[in-house]
């Protein structure tokens, strides 16, 4: 067979193209409406609800940056929030001068009606496309959207620092050595694990990763110059230790830490399941503190904790679950 390069069109027609597309899936997804998605809120309103609660915690400055919107604006809005009891402000405990924001009962019911409306108008739409053809356009989705954020007047420090990485779905040829040498690193030099965690590591994510894509389980990289620097797996199946969704493999590169990836991985997790099973747990064990108020943050609480020798040496093995809201 002869293969044909496709002449390349010219970039004024390109960036007439995609200010159409992005006019008609402004139109499409309702964002002309005075409402959005199955609530009484603007817009804007709306992804305060959906920040707040995929964040819990969030400080005010973090939520403006997300949402492009001034401090002013910002404040205004979780004001009306507040005052329609959907968003309630808590002292930072580690600055009395700062202020977390949560979602109330009535904001989490909001925002559950509002995740299922979003997810039932995606799903509809890619019923329309086969499962290759969904993937590119995640994809590429991803590449637009990270292209338009470099221009983002208040793009955050964590912004600047991760404009090089992509956070993508799916097993990707390499990634499964990357993240066993990534926990490999990580916990023989703080934990002094060996050769049996690498091992033990490899092997199960292997077998996971092969039999990827399948309902219930999902896979997010965090990706650079095609390199996996972050990474964190939902394991949808049912096991002896767990009748539930199971997170696992969940690790950041020390390049990435405190630039919010980890966050954005757990946030992209916790939809997932949300969507799908009533609990999600994860094991880890004593001593990983960050990790642990990371887990809290979404709503994770320790179950039960013992001493054992699942990763190749004696620690204080711990469960965490978390029930979906």
């Amino acid at each position: 067979m002869d293969y044909v390069d496709i002449p390349v069109q010219p970039r004024e027609t390109t960036i007439l193209e995609l200010r159409e597309f992005s006019r008609r899936l402004v139109r499409e997804l309702g964002f002309m409406r005075s409402t959005l998605a199955d609530s009484d809120l603007a817009p804007s309103a709306v992804h305060a609800i959906i920040e707040i609660g995929a964040q819990p915690g969030i400080n005010a400055k973090a939520l403006g940056d997300i949402l492009r919107l001034d401090k002013s604006n910002t404040s205004r809005q979780v004001a009306r929030l507040q005052a329609a009891g959907l968003v309630k402000r808590k002292t930072a405990d580690d600055d009395a001068r700062s202020s977390e924001l949560y979602l109330s009962a009535a904001g989490q019911k909001l925002r559950a009606r509002i995740d299922r409306f979003a997810t039932d108008q995606v799903s509809n739409a890619l019923r329309r496309l086969v499962p290759a053809d969904q993937q590119t356009l995640v994809r590429a989705l991803a590449l637009y959207a990270d292209a338009l954020a470099h221009d983002n007047p208040n793009a955050t420090r964590e912004a600047a620092q991760t404009a090089g990485v992509q956070i993508v779905e799916g097993y990707l040829p390499g990634c499964i050595g990357d993240i066993a040498s990534l926990h490999a690193r990580f916990y023989a030099a703080n934990w002094g694990f060996g050769a049996f965690f690498e091992k033990k590591v490899a092997t199960e994510l292997a077998q996971f990763a092969g039999a990827l894509p399948a309902e219930g389980k999902a896979l997010w990289l965090a990706v650079e110059r095609g390199r996996v620097l972050a990474s964190l797996a939902i394991d949808g199946h049912a096991d002896q230790v767990c009748d539930a969704a199971h997170l696992r493999w969940f690790i950041v590169d020390d390049s990435l830490r405190g630039t919010g990836i980890g966050r954005q991985l757990m946030t992209n997790a916790m939809r997932f399941v949300d969507a799908r099973y009533g609990e999600t747990c994860l094991w880890t064990f004593k001593g990983l503190d960050a990790a642990r108020h990371l887990y809290e943050s979404f709503g994770f609480r320790l179950d039960e904790e013992s001493e054992g020798h699942q990763w190749g040496t004696k620690v204080t093995e711990q469960r965490f679950v978390r029930p979906r809201p």
